[in-house]
């Protein structure tokens, strides 16, 4: 939009000089100033609406040309006919005077585009008052085109995007084809922008420069309110040079502080006067070409002597002149003694090898534009459909196809008519429904009859569905037509519309032996033979994508291109092999998907923003470290904080721009984000409040050392997030990782009976403490949790975590170390859905794990020594320790800090840590708990009732809370989360509080039940152990498990699927009445339901999903 409307105002003020222009200007607004979805077909003549749809279409210069050199050549071919008509003396001399005075006119001069309608209009006129319209039915039908709209004249739109690789962009496609096409360029940064040493300068190529060096290019830089004759001048001369031309065009965009939508003056924040846009960008342009920064200037190849170049700035004119007269001795003495630098036949000899690159690179241009195109549209939520249709194009390409991949709500239906191949690769969502990039397709196609409107009659198709054929249980879909169904339906839509078929339609199924590959392959041999490229040898290996281990392997120890990949402001993304390198830096690149569609709509790029997670070992941060966490929330993400499920600080909607900016400020905080994500150890959590404060600090110690010990020893980290010099590259070492770090994540866990509030057996490695008092003696180790699976595949499953041994506190660092080594060596590195420690463990067995481990420390593990756990979570309000300092353990719903109308949670606790540092109150913590809650931790008893007036002033007391909404936990899920299928946070609370209803009216509101929701079966917020929990399948349902235990030490089992709201309250209402009746004294839910037979129990992960 903001190019267009620049564009519009350039065209303006040409259509005011020049009336030939007009059409177009008055047409182009439909295109240029109002988002896609809300164009409306402009009533003009059908000619005109290519010309400016070919302008709004055009993504490239490349594309642009390609359109353009197809209309002059169709013209071209009328010509040739209107031509053969007269000399086969098939038209008396009354039609044929006209008609070559018609071709005597054609060009794309203003002076002859009157004369050339006026004789067409008489032509047209002649052939269709006589037999001629049906003597020569051919040339009449497509007369109307031709002879009824003079020449056009062919521009292509641009923005400075296309000057920062000339070659990629097509730019130099249209200098070099010497077609008579005309570009112009819209230069949209400030100039106030490229000088902040901030401000991000975007590294352009002098385009001007670059077709003034090749020769036979008019080039004009203008500055649109600098000069608004040298606009309408340049935009003249431009389309009068027969050949290729180009315009840059200097339209800063400026967005003034408090300036009102309609333009007019408004009030600034000191009571001033605040500049409009439009006095604000006079301001920028005026500055940017008296500093020299935008030169105005006009070069004129077909002028002769010094008119060929112009130079328009006033003050760079005499600032010049000037100089020359200072200096014009030096001047006299150059031009005296004539000698190059490089002799001429040299230069002769490279400017023909210039040119015969170019024109080489041109040629090559022209064949590609005979190659068979092929337009891959793909809908896709989940990623698996973009996948397979980015596949499909990679081997297209090999096969000597021309294919271009796109989302299907970029194009619009009346688009597909222009494609004469079109592959549409489609998942499905929910119930059958199209993903969310593709329902608008559908919508409009849904809307059209064959024979009405759109023509698809010269459009071959191919759809491939996917799907799963077992994600709906019989009883939701006894029939099956939820498989696919998007697929399905589009494929009859299109036939239905008399689009003829390149092949069958196509299914890829999740069940098959290798997914939906098992279809695809089949369907591409179809596709490929349909396309005559069958014979064609393909290498495999060059079509996959690379597997994560050998992005790892490639990255050079995880620096990858992410460096220079911030410094791209074309985009707010980064590469997508750079986004997997990232993870291991604690970043995630994601999207609003609020908005996802509606900015797709308009032609605008996703929302895109980072979510980065600080890693905080044993959850303890120090009053500075809230500080500095709730300045970057609210500098640099989106004024929220986030606690995490593991102990961890997360911050959404960090933008690219701001992303290193968060780093930093992490940094000096004595924080980091290493290693909080990706195929390595992540944040290892720890028990934050034990009785015992001497034993705290010992795990606690001992988390921290651990942590470290497993931290990756890659510089990458610092050099590219913290400015560090790189000091070493290809000889970094990585002495317990390797070069592909583990097959998958590794997480790690603490914990201090009775209390399990870390979920120790949810953990790929976990340690017991055993303990003697006040002291700690050693750890029972565990192998072998991890909560993620993925819905309908049996294969994959929680498991909860063995017990290996017994080590003491010595040897624990040394156990952990070998248990990550023995993963990282047979753990499974071709299936990611299968790599995780709890596979390796299953398929190879307990015993033989333990054999490895003790092989690799050199001596057998202890027996495991006896523990009880009591609950898994969090106890709230006021615990004084054995050393009479106390804890205060504030419920955060969800662990989303924030201020709301009731609470004001993120204010208050930042009154906190600063009241807390400004008088110099030293040993106070704030401990992040396991279930996202925060706790004050060592507050002396003499600062109790300062701590509870804080709480009192913001609202911030637990209040009232019933004992499901205490053991509520929930991920983060929509709107960022890529893998998300239904909400959670935002949906969790609600739910709890319906349910709590029924509670209540059974007298169980006191009673403590475990309850989570994700909105994936990723498991984050571990629901698979909760004793009620939500799993989401699509926007507003879930599968409902039941019968987790209470301590964490059991998983739940599966109870219905694919539920929404009234269902779980139907299912639910029942169940808790019997449980209050009929539960034995001290009985837990979980424990109820199964002993009542409402599940069977889940004895091992391999059962989970037996029924």
């Amino acid at each position: 939009m903001r190019l267009g409307r620049a564009a519009y105002a350039v065209l303006g003020s040409a259509c005011s000089y020049k009336e030939e222009l007009r059409v177009f200007y008055e047409a182009a607004g439909v295109f240029l100033l109002t988002e896609p979805s809300a164009a409306k077909a402009p009533a003009v003549p059908v000619a005109v609406q290519q010309q400016v749809s070919s302008v709004a279409k055009a993504t490239t210069a490349e594309f642009g040309l390609g359109l353009h050199l197809s209309q002059i050549q169709s013209r071209d071919r009328f010509i040739e006919k209107a031509k053969a008509l007269i000399t086969s003396n098939a038209l008396n001399s009354s039609v044929s005077a006209p008609l070559k005075a018609w071709i005597d006119a054609q060009g794309a001069s203003s002076t002859t585009a009157g004369a050339s309608v006026a004789h067409g209009k008489e032509v047209y006129r002649l052939f269709g008052d006589s037999t001629l319209k049906t003597t020569h039915a051919d040339f009449y039908k497509e007369a109307g085109e031709f002879l009824l709209t003079p020449a056009p004249s062919r521009w292509l739109l641009g923005g400075d995007r296309l000057a920062v690789d000339i070659g990629a962009s097509g730019v130099h496609h249209v200098i070099a084809s010497k077609a008579n096409v005309n570009i112009l360029l819209l230069d949209t940064q400030p100039y106030t922008e490229k000088k902040d040493p901030n401000g991000g300068d975007v590294r352009k190529k002098d385009v001007g420069l670059y077709a003034m060096t090749y020769g036979g290019v008019y080039v004009a830089s203008v500055a649109l309110q600098s000069s608004y004759a040298g606009v309408v001048r340049a935009l003249t001369e431009a389309d009068a040079f027969n050949g290729p031309s180009v315009v840059l065009a200097y339209a800063p965009r400026v967005a003034p502080a408090q300036a009102a939508t309609n333009g007019v003056l408004a009030r600034g924040p000191a009571g001033g006067l605040a500049a409009t846009a439009a006095l604000a960008a006079l301001k920028e342009t005026k500055m940017a070409v008296d500093e020299g920064y935008w030169p105005l200037y006009r070069w004129q190849p077909a002028a002769e002597g010094d008119a060929s170049f112009h130079l328009d700035s006033d003050k760079m004119r005499g600032e010049l002149e000037a100089f020359l007269e200072r200096d014009r001795h030096v001047s006299l003495l150059a031009r005296s003694d004539p000698v190059l630098a490089v002799a001429p036949s040299v230069e002769q000899e490279l400017r023909e090898n210039v040119e015969f690159k170019i024109r080489a690179s041109y040629a090559a241009l022209v064949a590609n534009l005979n190659t068979t195109p092929v337009l891959v549209l793909y809908g896709s939520d989940g990623g698996a459909a973009s996948s397979a249709a980015k596949r499909l194009a990679a081997e297209a390409k090999q096969r000597g196809l021309k294919p271009r991949v796109s989302v299907m709500d970029e194009f619009a239906v009346e688009d597909f008519a222009g494609h004469e191949h079109v592959v549409f690769v489609v998942s499905t969502a929910g119930q059958g429904e199209f993903p969310g990039n593709s329902r608008e397709t559908w919508k409009a196609l849904q809307g059209l009859k064959k024979g009405e409107g759109v023509d698809l009659s010269k459009m071959r198709f191919a759809v491939f569905g996917m799907g799963d054929s077992h994600y709906w249980p019989p009883e939701s879909d006894p029939h099956g037509i939820f498989y696919c169904k998007s697929g399905k339906d589009l494929d009859a839509k299109l036939e239905a519309l008399g689009a003829p078929r390149l092949v069958s339609l196509g299914l890829g199924n999740d069940r098959d032996a290798d997914g939906w590959k098992t279809g695809y392959n089949t369907f591409t041999a179809e596709l490929w033979a349909a396309l005559g490229v069958d014979a064609v040898e393909v290498s495999g290996a060059a079509v996959m994508v690379p597997s994560d281990d050998a992005i790892k392997e490639s990255s050079n120890f995880l620096r990858g291109t992410i460096a220079p990949g911030l410094e791209d402001t074309s985009t707010g993304a980064l590469t997508e092999l750079d986004g997997k390198l990232t993870k291991f830096h604690g970043i995630y690149q994601q999207d609003d998907r609020d908005i996802r569609e509606s900015r797709l709509r308009a032609g605008l790029e996703a929302a895109y923003s980072f979510m980065v997670r600080v890693r905080v070992p044993g959850g303890v941060a120090t009053p500075e470290q809230w500080i500095a966490v709730d300045d970057i929330a609210d500098k640099l993400a989106n004024g929220t904080i986030k606690l995490t499920t593991r102990q961890a600080f997360q911050f959404h909607g960090i933008v690219k721009s701001k992303l290193k900016k968060s780093i930093q400020e992490i940094n000096h905080a004595l924080m980091d984000t290493i290693a909080a994500c990706g195929d390595v150890n992540r944040n290892v959590m720890c028990n934050p409040n034990p009785t015992s404060s001497r034993v705290h600090a010992q795990v606690q110690e001992f988390s921290r050392k651990f942590s470290t010990h497993l931290t990756p020893n890659t510089n990458a980290y610092h050099e590219i997030w913290l400015d560090k010099k790189m000091v070493v590259t290809s000889e970094d070492v990585e002495p317990i990782y390797g070069k592909t770090y583990l097959p998958r994540k590794f997480k790690v866990a603490v914990a201090v009976p009775p209390h399990n509030d870390v979920d120790v057996f949810a953990h790929d490695l976990g340690y017991i403490a055993i303990t003697e008092g006040d002291n700690l003696i050693g750890f029972n180790v565990t192998v072998g949790g991890g909560m993620g699976m993925t819905h309908g595949m049996k294969t994959t499953y929680p498991r909860l975590a063995d017990v290996l041994g017994f080590c003491t506190v010595e040897e624990a660092v040394n156990v952990g170390e070998k248990v990550v080594l023995v993963q990282r060596d047979f753990g499974d590195r071709t299936n990611r859905k299968h790599a995780r420690l709890k596979y390796t463990i299953d398929d190879r067995g307990i015993d033989w794990f333990r054999g490895e481990v003790e092989q690799r420390l050199g001596y057998k593990m202890q027996p495991a020594r006896p523990y009880k756990f009591v609950s898994n979570g969090d106890r709230y309000g006021w615990s004084e320790g054995v050393t009479g300092l106390w804890s205060y353990t504030l419920f955060i719903a969800n662990g989303r800090v924030k201020d709301d109308a009731t609470r004001l949670a993120k204010t208050g606790l930042r009154a906190i840590a600063d009241d807390y540092v400004r008088r110099g109150v030293k040993g106070v913590e704030f401990r992040l708990t396991p279930n996202q809650h925060l706790m004050i931790a060592g507050v002396p008893a003499g600062e109790k009732w300062k701590l509870e007036a804080f709480l009192n002033k913001y609202g911030l007391e637990n209040g009232n809370l019933g004992g499901l909404r205490q053991n509520s936990m929930a991920c983060v899920a929509l709107p960022t989360c890529a893998l998300a299928m239904a909400e959670s946070e935002r949906y969790l609370p609600d739910l709890v509080g319906k349910i709590e209803d029924i509670l209540a009216a059974n007298g169980l509101r006191e009673e403590a039940i475990t309850i989570r929701m994700t909105g994936c079966p990723n498991g984050c917020a571990r629901p698979q152990i909760a004793e009620i929990a939500f799993v989401g399948k699509a926007p507003g349902t879930y599968n409902m498990y039941l019968g987790g235990g209470f301590t964490g030490e059991r998983l739940n089992k599966i109870y219905k699927e694919n539920v929404t709201e009234p269902e779980i309250l139907k299912e639910l209402t029942p169940i808790i009445q019997d449980y209050s009746r009929n539960k034995i004294d001290g009985e837990h839910f979980g424990d109820f339901v199964i002993r009542k037979n409402y599940v069977k129990a889940t004895t091992a992960g391999k059962n989970f999903h037996d029924v």
